[in-house]
Formats: structure tokens, C-alpha cells, sequence
């Protein structure tokens, strides 16, 4: 039996649950009368609109959390702390949708993406249970960071300045092992927004396969660590739910649009832009981090 019906089965019975931990947990919350901060009501059009647009841009390529990490810092949309898991429940609909398209469509050795999607589930778990529990000015630098390497990834791509890749589908032995190293380090830091897009285009590169396989790794990998990790921000209550709702209404159809009609466009003046907007949030973040951290050192005085 192909191997990628187990893992279609495996991403399917996560998903759901997932979105029933999920259900219970905002039922929870609502009655226990948490109906401020970003709970209560409808997602906006703007909530709404952010999810359309980084997953329509997500699916052609660009990726989705630095974009919206920059969006929701200058529009205030939930606090600094609540972004990670934010974007982490909400992109995950999305982002499973976009898995079962990229796995289906491009071949990629069984063995190499099973061994990179475990590696990268297993980093998010770690890291979303540190992520979780981190104050928040440790959250605003560590986003704020995340911010900047995505910028610097953005114009490499623009300029071309990656490594060519190869031909190969599939890795063993050595380079299997380093691969599956560096996406059991980039599922960690996806949980505090870092996305995997890029980084894991180079790696694919620098291992010698064809940059194309990317997609179904990076996607396959993506779906299956985001609802291990949104578990952990579900349980510990830090998202905000009508964004991350926003996030999710806006994307699936997003993902549809960009996958199965447009399929291609010309996306380096979007990636200026992109460079431009992550920059400028990058700044904020780290700001806002300074702020807070002189707050939390003088509160006890």
C-alpha cells in the first residue's frame, strides 16, 4: 500500500483531533468567562483578511508566519506573548489542507519524509512547551529575532543567493541523519515563529535534492507539528481565539485559490514588500521587548 495513504490517515485523525481539543477548550473558556481579549464575537475582516492572504501566499511559497507575526504586531490584533500560539492553531487548517495537496502531487522518498516529519513534530512538541511557559519579553525577543532571519531569508531568495540543490528525491545514511537534525531544530523554533519554508528549502539544497521536494517536507512537516504543538498552547491558554479563527475562516479557501488556480505568479516585488513590513515589525517587537523588560525589573522596586 502507498505509504502516503498511512500518513494522509495519520494527519486526518490528528487534525480532527485537534479541532475537537480545540472546541472544547474555547467552550471551556467562554464559560468560565474569559469574552475579553480578542474572545469574543466573530473574526473581523481583518482577522479574516490576514488569514486569506498569507496562506494564498504561503501555499505559492513566501510563508506565512512572518507575515502574519508582522501584521498582528502593527495592528495590535492579540498581546506579543499570544501571537506564537495565534498563529500556530489558526495557520494549522490551512497548512494541513496545503500537506495533502504537496504530498499527493510531488514524489519524495517514503523514508526520508517520514524520518523529517517525526523530527519535526517531535522539535515542536519540545518547543512548544517551552514556548508556553516563557514570559513575554523572552517571546517579543525571541519573535523579534525571528522576524529578522525571516527578512534576511526573504532577500536571499530574492537575489537567488541559495544553494542550486540537485536531482535526488530521497537521502540516506549521513545527510539522512543531518537532515532529520535540522528539522527536529527548526520544528522547535517554528513554535516561536520562525517558519519552516526557507530554511528548509536550503537544507533540502545543501543535502543535494531537488529544491521541489521541499514543498511536500516542508508542508507534510508543518501539518503534522502544528496540532502537536497547538495542543500545548490550547492547554495553556495562551492564543487568541478570534484571530486564530480568523486565521483558519481566511485560509482554507486561500490555500484552494493559490494551489488549483493561480498555481504561479511573479513574487519578488511581494517579497519586498514582505522585507519591507517584517522589518519594520522586527523593530517593534524587540522594542516592545525592551519596554517590557525594564517594566517586569522595576515592578518589584
Amino acid at each position: 500500500m502507498d505509504p502516503r495513504v498511512f500518513l494522509f490517515t495519520a494527519l486526518g485523525l490528528l487534525t480532527a483531533y485537534l479541532l475537537f481539543a480545540w472546541y472544547r477548550a474555547a467552550s471551556a473558556a467562554t464559560r468560565a468567562g474569559r469574552t475579553s481579549d480578542g474572545w469574543s464575537g466573530r473574526p473581523n475582516f481583518f482577522e479574516n483578511a490576514v488569514g486569506f492572504v498569507t496562506n494564498f501566499f504561503d501555499t505559492l511559497g513566501i510563508g506565512s508566519f512572518a507575515p502574519t507575526t508582522s501584521l498582528f504586531k502593527l495592528k495590535r490584533v492579540v498581546p506579543d506573548d499570544e501571537i506564537p500560539g495565534t498563529m500556530m492553531i489558526g495557520h494549522t487548517a490551512p497548512v494541513v489542507i496545503q500537506a495533502f495537496i504537496f504530498i499527493a502531487i510531488i514524489s519524495v522518498d517514503p523514508v526520508t519524509l517520514i524520518s523529517m516529519l517525526i523530527a519535526a513534530v517531535l522539535g515542536a512538541w519540545l518547543g512548544a512547551g517551552v514556548v508556553a511557559r516563557l514570559p513575554r519579553y523572552k517571546i517579543q525577543v525571541g519573535m523579534g529575532v525571528a522576524l529578522l532571519i525571516a527578512a534576511v531569508t526573504f532577500i536571499l531568495s530574492i537575489f537567488e543567493i541559495t544553494a542550486a540543490g540537485g536531482d535526488a528525491t530521497g537521502l540516506a545514511g549521513v545527510n539522512l541523519a543531518i537532515a532529520v537534525a535540522a528539522m527536529c531544530v527548526l520544528g522547535a523554533l517554528m513554535t516561536i515563529g520562525i517558519g519552516m519554508y526557507a530554511p528548509t528549502m536550503i537544507v533540502i539544497s545543501l543535502m543535494g535534492m531537488n529544491p521541489t521536494v521541499a514543498f511536500p517536507i516542508m508542508m507534510g512537516a508543518s501539518a503534522f507539528l502544528m496540532p502537536v504543538a497547538s495542543l500545548r498552547f490550547l492547554k495553556a491558554g495562551r492564543y487568541g481565539l478570534k484571530a486564530a479563527l480568523g486565521l483558519a475562516i481566511g485560509g482554507v479557501p486561500a490555500v484552494l485559490i493559490a494551489a488549483f488556480i493561480v498555481r504561479s505568479l511573479p513574487l519578488n516585488a511581494m517579497r519586498w514588500l514582505v522585507v519591507a513590513v517584517v522589518l519594520y515589525a522586527a523593530i517593534l517587537m524587540l522594542r516592545s521587548a525592551v519596554q517590557e523588560r525594564r517594566g517586569t525589573t522595576a515592578a518589584p522596586g
